[in-house]
């Protein structure tokens, strides 16, 4: 049975939209074979809704057209019949960006909605929602996609476009998109434009170059220091690194990152935390668990902290590493 509208909330980049489309598709085809809820995608309103062109799919960004007279025009429009297919899809993204007065407004549409239409609202933020809204629709929550299935649709991309990359290479772009295939699928399109005059695979480095990604075996040597407690070494190796170019806000973004897995290796134990160490190589994951070993828990937690309120510092410090060096001779004392 198909309802009049849905809800459909979660991060971005992990489909809501795309799925819309779909659903766009999937009720107004009229070629689905019996029992079946796949559209054809070979019939000109498949074709249509596939390309952009369907006059019946209206897709709005509620954080542009937010107000109650963007609202009414929509109303306006809900009483007209369909073109060409059997409902007329509204697609309103980002829904809790919509005012007071535009919710409310859509609200009552939501309430008495003509037999033809159907509404799709996508949310990053279901929270920000009415309650009345949200009671009015059917609502599927969206969840952030594991590394393996974002290198299972990336796999699939790469053999279809004839991409030359490593299965490495693929994992270290999904454990940088933070469970958002669409970012996963961005960084691919932007290493395969740089690269497609080329014959080469690309390599890891060329992937860490692009996400500007700071090497693994700089922060490790720079948490060595931290853990023999050598405040000298970690200041002046710290002052190299800003020398060099590298951004010291990255560097502090790796290092809080890299220190997470220390502390999940340190807590969980060496074989259930590969999930978490998955584009790290064999000798950098055997020098992690060492590492973990190094620090109690309430060290690692108390070194955590010192560095996550040294970032927030950052950003308004005269001298960006100052506060790194600071938490360097903080957490000198402690560890």
């Amino acid at each position: 049975m198909i309802s009049h509208a849905y809800l459909f909330s979660g991060p971005r980049g992990t489909g809501k939209t795309t799925l819309a489309r779909l659903l766009a598709k999937a009720v107004n085809c009229p070629n689905k074979e019996e029992g079946s809820s796949e559209p054809c995608n070979t019939c000109s309103s498949c074709v249509e809704i596939t390309g952009g062109q369907s006059m019946d799919i209206i897709e709005i960004d509620a954080a542009s057209h937010r107000g109650i007279d963007d609202i009414r025009e929509l109303k306006e429009g809900i009483k007209f019949a369909p073109t060409k297919s059997k409902y007329k899809v509204f697609i309103i993204d980002e829904a809790h960006q919509l005012t007071k007065d535009g919710a409310n407004a859509l609200l009552k549409t939501l309430e008495e909605p003509p037999e033809h239409a159907i509404f799709i609202l996508a949310t990053t933020e279901a929270h920000k929602m009415i309650p009345t809204i949200i009671s009015r629709c059917q609502r599927f929550d969206f969840k952030r996609l594991t590394v393996s299935e974002i290198v299972e649709k990336l796999e699939r991309i790469t053999k279809k476009e004839n991409i030359k990359i490593k299965n490495e290479g693929l994992e270290l772009i999904a454990s940088n998109s933070e469970g958002a295939i669409r970012d996963a699928e961005g960084l691919l399109n932007q290493l395969s434009t740089f690269y497609k005059d080329s014959q080469k695979e690309i390599s890891l480095e060329d992937i860490k170059n692009l996400l500007g990604l700071i090497e693994v075996d700089v922060i490790s040597k720079f948490i060595d220091f931290l853990y023999e407690k050598k405040m000298s070494e970690a200041i002046t190796y710290l002052n190299k690194i800003n020398n060099d170019g590298l951004d010291l806000e990255e560097f502090t973004k790796g290092l809080i990152n890299y220190l997470r897995k220390v502390l999940i290796a340190k807590i969980i134990g060496e074989e259930s935390s590969n999930k978490n160490l998955i584009n790290l190589t064999k000798e950098e994951k055997e020098h992690l668990q060492k590492q973990a070993k190094s620090f109690t828990n309430e060290e690692l937690r108390s070194v955590l902290n010192i560095f996550l309120e040294a970032q927030n510092k950052m950003k308004y410090s005269p001298i960006p590493q100052l506060p790194l060096e600071l938490g360097i001779v903080e957490i000198c004392g402690i560890v």
